[in-house]
């Protein structure tokens, strides 16, 4: 997922589309690729599915998605917390790539341990430049080990294969076997909740109490032939789920019925609440081509192996911060006052500026603010005092562990 904030982005919106109905918002701090104008946005196929079901459209990285639908979006993020959500990411991209040398072409992009990962099973990853900053981050799946599966972000879709595109070309001429295929034929769900597994039961044969998180099948769902992985971005149990596009309408009225009401249709709003929820970074605000993994906290998602041969771009980087330290770290906060937002100053007491804001907003499920941003080493242990500058205005703040609200992935017990 893209954007600066998408809670406060739909509040703009909202206020913008009240003073002006002539003109089309144009979201502040809104990280994805400049919003094209309403006839050039390109649309999924569940698009007249959302507009039917009061999905209030705005223009997200080139696409014409939903932000919330008739209920708050207060009210959406308890309702995947205690039921369920169908979400709406067909505007991501997926792609496989094959042949015998996919594994180690893709290897050389990225910082994950992929050749390690079981037939079936798949890790989040960070595409690098040459500096050890991050391209974007994605979910790799290795299938087999002639195929790798993989989802990249919408607004940096085009960046992303471009990029491996050029990668490959080189990778090919010196004798590398592997090719692509992006699935543009195909449409993402998303159901994430408590309810996600018990209500998807009931639309295959498939026993997915044996499918945990991380892992990916190739199964029948209501009739379709999908790709099924246990993930999500909420910190809840759930599943993406990758269906032909003609058959993604029916999967998605079918889930709904099968719910009785519970699962609800739920928006790009909502999405960004439940994601800060879980301290899960979004890429243009909490992680860009300027951070690197070990500063955005992802080190647990450089493989061991990787980290003695190196072999990805920026590795000299990378393995001189895991060695030394990184110079700023992501850490989460509360605070009082207003919410803090992207690009809100953070200070110490003595008034020293340490870093910024990333994301952050009131949590629907603690009843109080909280954010994550960058700070300096040194300053990021749970516990030191902060004070964060919101519209000139200094508030207290602490920095905290993450995850806010604990996650539930599906993992044997």
């Amino acid at each position: 997922m893209r954007g600066g904030g998408l809670w406060q982005l739909g509040q703009c919106l909202f206020r913008r589309l009240a003073q002006s109905k002539s003109t089309t918002p144009k979201p502040r701090h809104f990280a994805a690729a400049p919003a094209a104008e309403p006839a050039e946005l390109k649309k999924t196929v569940l698009h007249d599915f959302h507009v039917e079901h009061g999905g209030k459209m705005v223009p997200f990285a080139g696409w014409s998605m939903p932000l919330q639908y008739k209920d708050s979006i207060m009210d959406s993020t308890l309702n995947c917390r205690a039921a369920g959500s169908l979400f709406d990411v067909s505007h991501m991209c997926g792609l496989s790539l094959r042949g015998r040398d996919c594994i180690p072409f893709l290897e050389t992009l990225v910082v994950a341990d992929i050749a390690g990962l079981r037939p079936g099973t798949g890790t989040l990853t960070v595409f690098t430049n040459e500096r050890g900053g991050a391209i974007d981050d994605s979910v790799v799946t290795k299938v087999r080990d002639d195929h790798i599966y993989l989802v990249v972000n919408a607004g940096c879709r085009d960046k992303d294969l471009a990029h491996i595109a050029a990668h490959m070309e080189a990778f090919k001429a010196k004798g590398g076997a592997v090719d692509w295929h992006i699935h543009d034929e195909r449409s993402l769900l998303a159901l994430q909740g408590p309810l996600a597994a018990p209500v998807l039961q009931l639309l295959t044969k498939e026993d997915l109490s044996k499918i945990y998180f991380g892992e990916f099948h190739t199964l029948d769902i209501h009739g379709s032939h999908c790709f099924l992985t246990r993930t999500g971005y909420t910190g809840e149990d759930g599943f993406e789920i990758s269906v032909p596009s003609e058959h993604a309408l029916d999967l998605a009225k079918a889930i709904l019925e099968k719910s009785e009401g519970k699962v609800r249709l739920t928006g790009l709003g909502a999405r960004d609440s439940l994601r800060l929820e879980a301290g899960l970074c979004l890429y243009g605000n909490d992680m860009d081509q300027h951070t690197t993994p070990v500063e955005a906290g992802l080190t647990w998602a450089i493989g061991k192996r990787r980290r003695a041969e190196g072999g990805f771009l920026g590795a000299e980087v990378i393995l001189k911060q895991l060695e030394e330290g990184p110079p700023i770290r992501r850490v989460g906060f509360f605070s009082t006052g207003p919410p803090p937002r992207s690009h809100n100053e953070i200070f110490t007491s003595s008034g020293e500026k340490i870093g910024e804001v990333t994301s952050g907003g009131f949590s629907p499920c603690l009843k109080k603010n909280i954010a994550m941003g960058y700070v300096k080493s040194g300053l990021h242990k749970p516990g030191t005092e902060v004070k964060i500058v919101i519209r000139g205005k200094s508030n207290d703040g602490v920095v905290t562990k993450m995850p806010f609200v604990p996650t539930k992935y599906y993992k044997p017990s």
